[in-house]
């Protein structure tokens, strides 16, 4: 595995305190898909190294690393972020019908009836509902309104997402820009 760029590392757990003296740790998953957590599945840490998977106890939310097997060498690893690479995550991640990963969204020009109304800096989960904070089109800066605002990344706001052309067309983005 060689190591990747970090532009294309991608967040998806942090392996917590040990528990138990057999190396098991506390595993906090921030990723929407559990299921590339499995033995044998090899992540990053920010250092560059690579960790795999030993096992996974889904019930009690733990995880073991192999090489770390004893309270220890498992110490060595708390707090520990893991990360994957954006191809990793779609070879392993299926997405159902409509959605995007987070990362495909970044950058993707936002629109309201063609007019730009600005570009995707960041997708933010608050409570159950996820947000696009996009950065506010200068043209509209200028006039006075908000450098950046949120909009609900669902029906009814959003119309269309072209991950291609890196487009997503909304309804009611300006008037939550105005409202800002």
């Amino acid at each position: 595995m060689s190591k990747p760029s970090t532009k294309d590392l991608l967040h998806v757990a942090t392996l917590g305190r040990t528990v138990g003296l057999h190396g098991d740790m506390k595993f906090h998953d921030k990723s929407d898909f559990p299921e590339q957590f499995v033995e044998g599945a090899t992540f990053y840490t920010k250092d560059g190294k690579t960790v795999t998977i030993q096992s996974v106890n889904e019930e009690r939310g733990l995880i073991r690393i192999e090489g770390y097997a004893s309270l220890e060498s498992a110490k060595k690893l708390t707090n520990t972020e893991l990360y994957t690479t954006m191809e990793a995550t779609r070879k392993q991640c299926e997405l159902e019908e409509g959605q995007h990963f987070w990362f495909d969204i970044l950058g993707c020009e936002v629109y309201e009836e063609n007019r730009r109304v600005g570009v995707v800096n960041e997708v933010e989960r608050i409570a159950i509902t996820d947000y696009l904070s996009i950065k506010t089109d200068d043209a509209l800066v200028n006039l006075g309104e908000s450098k950046s605002f949120l909009v609900p990344y669902q029906e009814p706001f959003i119309l269309k997402t072209d991950i291609e052309a890196k487009r997503i067309d909304v309804r009611g983005a300006l008037d939550i820009l105005q409202a800002s």
